[in-house]
Formats: structure tokens, C-alpha cells, sequence
């Protein structure tokens, strides 16, 4: 019995044609697993670029400020965890305001916020210990915030943040640490990747 590859004409019904598990066209090659330690260090820097979505320039300008300060930061890691942790739109997304990080930069670009009874709309601003958030009054009747109460009693903020949900009110009385913030990239890498 002969195979017939598929696309090739045969005149006999009982014809039985091989279907192989590959594409047709040329065979490319395998991107291998070995990556270079540049590569290394570029991946682990769009993993946090991602995680805090945020632009090149917004971190590279995070990550130089580090660098420049040099030996008096301590250590690097912690101080730019801290930094992207206490941006404005982190903390409205870590408290349960928003579902992600995304959602949380558009309610602040929108005005819904305040900061110690002041309108914020820069998601970028850095919030300190002893600032208070607030949802504005005019912004609490709109629909994206109807279930906050439910979704509140779900939601477990960090040790950092004190949530008030009857309030609806967050006030920061600590600092965010590297463990408790989990970031999904080796921060090491990325002051490597930058210093070069």
C-alpha cells in the first residue's frame, strides 16, 4: 500500500494519505533555551515594566535616580520597589479600588482620587506615610464603583495600607517591603541591565 502525502493525486479509493505533524515550508530553527545574560537581564526588566505598567522612560528615569544616589540608597532593590509600590495608581489598586493596575491609572487619570482632601490625577504620584486616599463624593455614585463595599469585604490590602471601607478611605502607615510586594522579576537584573 503506498502513503500518499497530502496535496498529491490519487485515482484508487483506497488511497491513504500521511498527514505529517508539521507545518509545510521551511523548517526554522528552535529558538533555543540558553539566553544571554543581556537577554536575561532585558527579560527581567519588561516583567516588571509589565507588572507596574509603565513606560521605558518612566522606569529608566526610577531605576537612574537609584543609580545616582549610588551607595547612599542601600539597598537598591528595596528602595525601587518602594518607589514603583508607592506610586498613586499601585495604591488604589492595592487597596481594592480597582480590579488592575490599568483600571486603577484611569481612575486616577480621571480625577476620582484625592490625597489628603486634595484632587490627584498624576498616577504617578508618590505617595508617604500619614497620606490619606480618598474616593471623591461625586465619584462614589458612579456605576464602576456601586460594589465597592462587596468587593472590599474580599480584598485583603497590604500591611502597609490602612483601608477604612465604610469611608471609603486609605491611609499608607508603613513602607512597602520587597517580600510582601512579590515582584514577578529579579530586581538585581535590572540595575545590571541599566548600568551599561
Amino acid at each position: 500500500m503506498k502513503l500518499f502525502l497530502k496535496g498529491e493525486k490519487c485515482l484508487s479509493p483506497k488511497c491513504t494519505f500521511l498527514r505529517k505533524s508539521y507545518p509545510p515550508g521551511m523548517k526554522r530553527k528552535r529558538r533555543g533555551a540558553a539566553l544571554s545574560e543581556y537577554g536575561k537581564e532585558l527579560r527581567e526588566k519588561q516583567k516588571l515594566k509589565q507588572w507596574y505598567n509603565l513606560k521605558e522612560r518612566q522606569l529608566e528615569n526610577y531605576v537612574d535616580e537609584i543609580l545616582r544616589k549610588g551607595g547612599r540608597v542601600g539597598d537598591a532593590a528595596q528602595v525601587l520597589i518602594q518607589k514603583l509600590e508607592s506610586r498613586l495608581d499601585n495604591v488604589v489598586f492595592r487597596s481594592g479600588f480597582a480590579k488592575s493596575r490599568n483600571q486603577a491609572r484611569q481612575l486616577v487619570s480621571h480625577g476620582h482620587f484625592q490625597v489628603n482632601g486634595r484632587s490627584v490625577n498624576i498616577p504617578s504620584y508618590q505617595v508617604k506615610k500619614g497620606d490619606k486616599i480618598s474616593l471623591k463624593s461625586t465619584a462614589s455614585r458612579k456605576k464602576i464603583f456601586e460594589n465597592l463595599p462587596t468587593l472590599f469585604k474580599k480584598h485583603t490590602p497590604p500591611t502597609w495600607l490602612k483601608l477604612d471601607s465604610k469611608k471609603l478611605t486609605v491611609e499608607v502607615t508603613g513602607a512597602p517591603t520587597l517580600e510582601e510586594a512579590a515582584p514577578p522579576a529579579e530586581v538585581s537584573a535590572i540595575f545590571e541591565y541599566y548600568s551599561r
